[in-house]
């Protein structure tokens, strides 16, 4: 990946795309875009592209072949050794930015645009602090197994909260390998006495709730899925993974009414709840539309089954992370719905059985009701169901 001797500016390599930005290096603080709320510890991946691009193609052509750029382990030993003499010439060109008004409108030409720009300083930061990233990483992954909170608590104090800007890089590394963010934030209680947002913030803790705030924003992008195709794993991931983050500040911490972190907490909580808002409401005809009897040649549609069961999935994470939501009056409505719908169509496709046995649609048809009815009420009510229809099939 780096090279010797300098590429001429406009030669086709130079307009190649420039790869996976910083080829992972970053990758531990980057998140998705666009985003409502902006966080110091994050770098959304087009602020990341933006940066990577303008090294690349403007400031190190003669460091870079692009030709060759990609995430091999030697490409990324390779860039990580050119990365002080990148900060280097970064650097000079921000000191020019500031003294030269037409290099200043060239470089946030360069870089794309004023956001990509005012963005760059924690780029730059995160690229200094890269190696700590990685230990970053390790103590979150670490925090998992450290059952005694006393030592949790000890753990965190070596982070260094009085550089906030590094920090924030810090705790966004580490928020991410977190199975239980809460644990952080109690510590850090423990070690502010007490979990008022002003106390968490003089004991330096503002970049934890930040980070926290930042990786439960960038849960919201899975819910974007749509269709019978749709990763609805990711999207109930996405949903339970919301409800932990964002608990572990409304749940310990004494938020203000009225500030920031207050704000972010309800304005998060109202963009994810808009977005499930619609696909609780598809549930309930989704269930009648696969397990409904066909006119003319009675068939089961896998794809609706398929989509049917994706719905009573999201359903019930729903149900488990209400406590994050805003959509207790849809929830409760397709709650109910579903579950007259699915007593109704299985004593339906019972009854097909008792009169038909060998019935081969109306079996599959139950099957699919049941995996339904096991997630709506329980594994219990589905065993009987399922020893009431060998009965059936027995006659």
């Amino acid at each position: 990946m780096a090279q010797a001797t300098a590429r001429p500016a406009g030669t086709a390599s130079r307009r190649k795309q420039t790869g996976k930005p910083f080829l992972g290096m970053l990758d531990a603080v980057l998140v998705d875009a666009p985003t409502e709320f902006s966080f110091g510890g994050e770098i959304n991946q087009e602020e990341a592209q933006a940066a990577w691009t303008w090294m690349v193609r403007d400031l190190a052509a003669d460091l870079i072949d692009v030709d060759t750029v990609d995430a091999t382990p030697e490409n990324v030993a390779a860039l990580d050794a050119l990365v002080p003499e990148l900060l280097r010439r970064a650097r000079q060109a921000l000191v020019n930015a500031q003294v030269n008004a037409e290099a200043n409108r060239r470089i946030k030409s360069q870089v794309g645009g004023d956001d990509a720009w005012a963005k760059l300083p924690v780029v730059l930061n995160a690229l200094r602090c890269r190696a700590l990233l990685d230990k970053a990483r390790s103590f979150g992954r670490a925090a998992n197994g450290m059952g005694d909170e006393a030592s949790l608590a000890l753990a965190m104090q070596s982070m260094p909260l009085q550089d906030q800007a590094v920090a924030a890089l810090l705790m966004q590394a580490a928020v991410g390998q977190m199975a239980t963010p809460s644990r952080l934030v109690t510590a850090a209680i423990r070690i502010a006495g007490g979990g008022g947002e002003a106390q968490l913030q003089r004991a330096g803790f503002q970049p934890l709730i930040e980070a926290i705030f930042a990786h439960a924003q960038n849960q919201i992008p899975a819910l974007s899925q749509a269709g019978t195709f749709a990763d609805m794993d990711m999207v109930c991931r996405a949903v339970d993974r919301f409800n932990r983050l964002l608990r572990a500040v409304t749940g310990y911490v004494e938020l203000t009414r009225g500030s920031r972190w207050s704000m972010i907490a309800a304005g998060l909580t109202k963009t994810i709840s808009e977005r499930l808002d619609p696909k609780l409401r598809e549930v309930a005809p989704d269930l009648n539309q696969a397990l409904r009897k066909r006119e003319g040649v009675d068939r089961v549609d896998g794809d609706q089954i398929l989509s049917a069961l994706n719905g009573m999935y999201l359903l019930a994470t729903v149900r488990d992370s209400r406590d994050s939501l805003a959509v207790n009056t849809v929830f409760d409505q397709v709650w109910s719905q579903t579950g007259q719908a699915l007593e109704i169509h299985v004593e339906r496709n019972l009854n097909a059985l008792r009169l038909n046995p060998h019935d081969s649609v109306s079996s599959a048809r139950l099957d699919a009701a049941l995996k339904m009815a096991e997630i709506r009420f329980g594994q219990d009510y589905a065993e009987t169901m399922r020893r009431a229809k060998e009965v059936a099939q027995r006659r």
